[in-house]
């Protein structure tokens, strides 16, 4: 787990969700959660535009992992890509509690404590090389 994007997600905890939220201030879906979380911890992410996580392959949304310096991770990732369900998939921070998310049933970024519920598509740690 990453303290400083793990912190940084923690002080996103309330805001509201937006689907394709991108600021704080009007509201964040997962990844735009990961990526205000990725930039108050001081690093670059690099964030897809029009996508949807409503999809059984997530392999169109990887390259946008690879360039911003997200390092695959399978065992204790910092940054997780899960399965809903069939078709959805969802970001999730972790932290030493418990997963950081922006939950759309809620409508509000919250904490999840525990283990994760859903099965694990990917998982990456952020690189340790930030912001210039």
């Amino acid at each position: 787990m990453n303290a400083a994007l793990a912190a940084a997600a923690h002080g996103l905890i309330g805001v509201r969700f937006r689907l394709h939220g991108r600021d704080p201030a009007t509201g964040l879906d997962c990844v735009g959660l990961v990526a205000e979380a990725m930039r108050s911890a001081g690093f670059a992410p690099v964030v897809p535009i029009g996508y949807s996580l409503r999809s059984a392959e997530p392999d169109r949304l990887l390259p946008f992992a690879r360039l911003s310096g997200l390092i695959v991770e399978p065992r204790s990732p910092d940054i997780l890509l899960v399965r809903v369900n069939a078709v959805q998939q969802h970001l999730l921070i972790a932290t030493a509690t418990g997963f950081i998310h922006a939950h759309a049933g809620i409508g509000r970024v919250v904490l999840m404590p525990g283990a994760c519920p859903w099965p694990i598509a990917r998982g990456w740690r952020v690189s340790h090389h930030k912001e210039d």
